[in-house]
């Protein structure tokens, strides 16, 4: 329902405020007026629509990524997979002059893939192997390196910095229903792919040995995995640009809701939820966003990066993730 309520919302608010009653007639087809039936459909509902798939990606690769590592700290921004993303479209843009998003959106999947396996590998090096901790830091370290690098490539182009001034900050804005349906078929399939890792990251969870004893062949769920995380982050990125925390935050209040409906850490559950809560997320900054400054607009990964920072320091905080 609080979903629902947000579409709704996010239809009915910006610039031009439209009451909930019209917006209803205008999606019927008995639009007041030309200007409220153009706002409806050409801008406010395609925004919607992205916020809903990239919220529902970016959740659901966050939780994978979490379940997949056993660390809490994981999320396609923390750990560098959206900075390869970003890193790689720029590239295209800036160097190639690729400019359909369906061009693109393949080295957006290359760079979030060589992006986590160079994370992974970092994290890993050392006497104590990878930690929660070190992995954190290796992808912020990933992270940064992969943003100056994407900040160089756009200053030599004009026209590619224009439009990753706006595009990096994490926007739904500018973006049409072509754009999604380009990008929704690889979302759908990285969906498909997290989801049915469920099982399998039920018993990952007791450890590698135990997984193993129950006949888990840890590999090939780690690659579905990675794959399925490639996916979604690449498509997501691609569309709305690198928004941080959305995965890490939301996976972890899923986990809280879970809890007190009694249905405990199994991922069966928290995945779909995380797909629901995060989508909530990505919305409600998109929304505030339009009303905070009128009629300017503060882009959403501003205000989800707002939230999500303290929540990532808490974490980091916290005793028993106190040690490198």
């Amino acid at each position: 329902m609080a979903l629902l309520l947000l579409c709704a919302l996010s239809m009915a608010f910006g610039a031009l405020n439209v009451p909930l009653g019209q917006v209803w007639d205008t999606l019927l087809g008995n639009a007041p007026s030309s200007r409220i039936d153009n706002v409806i459909w050409s801008v406010r509902l395609p925004r919607t629509a992205i916020g809903l798939a990239t919220g529902a990606a970016l959740g659901l690769s966050g939780a994978l990524m979490q379940a997949l590592t056993r660390n809490p700290l994981a999320d396609p921004g923390i750990l560098g997979v959206s900075a390869g993303a970003a890193f790689a479209v720029v590239v295209s843009v800036g160097v190639l002059g690729i400019g359909s998003a369906y061009g693109y959106i393949w080295f957006a999947f290359a760079g979030a893939l060589v992006a986590s396996v160079l994370v992974q590998f970092l994290g890993g090096l050392g006497r104590s192997g990878s930690t929660p901790v070190k992995l954190a830091l290796a992808g912020v370290a990933v992270t940064s390196l992969l943003f100056s690098l994407t900040s160089a490539v756009a200053l030599t182009d004009p026209d590619a910095l224009n439009r990753y001034r706006f595009w990096s900050a994490g926007s739904l804005a500018n973006q049409d229903t072509e754009v999604l349906l380009r990008v929704l078929p690889f979302l759908a399939v990285g969906a498909v792919l997290a989801l049915a890792c469920a099982p399998a990251l039920n018993r990952l969870a007791l450890g590698d040995d135990v997984a193993k004893s129950l006949g888990l062949r840890i590999g090939l769920v780690r690659t579905q995995g990675v794959v399925a995380v490639t996916l979604l982050t690449g498509g997501a990125v691609a569309v709305i640009g690198p928004v941080v925390f959305v995965g890490l935050v939301v996976p972890h209040i899923a986990r809280v809701l879970a809890q007190y409906a009694g249905i405990g850490p199994d991922h069966r559950w928290l995945l779909p939820l995380s797909a629901v809560l995060a989508p909530c997320l990505l919305l409600t900054a998109d929304i505030a966003g339009r009303l905070i400054d009128r009629p300017v607009e503060i882009q959403a990964g501003v205000l989800v990066a707002f939230i999500g920072g303290p929540f990532f320091i808490a974490l980091v905080r916290r005793r028993r993730l106190a040690e490198v």
